[in-house]
């Protein structure tokens, strides 16, 4: 363990590891982050749609049954 040449290869690994692991971690913050901006816009777009539902199922109380639901 005296030669300079395994000590090069040691930091040259070590150094390979921690740039490998720097970049897998940030794509993995990456790709977290978009899946859940997916998640954010997938219920706001469930919530629109269940406003559009109230809102029929009310002009159909209305129309059907001649009352206000409020």
């Amino acid at each position: 363990m005296t030669e300079p040449q395994v000590w090069t290869l040691i930091g040259v690994f070590t150094a390979l590891m921690f740039g490998m692991l720097t970049i897998v971690s940030t794509l993995f913050v990456q790709v977290v982050r978009s899946e859940i901006g997916g998640l954010r816009s997938e219920v706001r777009g469930i919530h629109t749609r269940i406003d559009a539902l109230d809102r029929d199922v009310q002009a159909l109380m209305r129309h059907i049954f001649g009352i206000d639901r409020d």
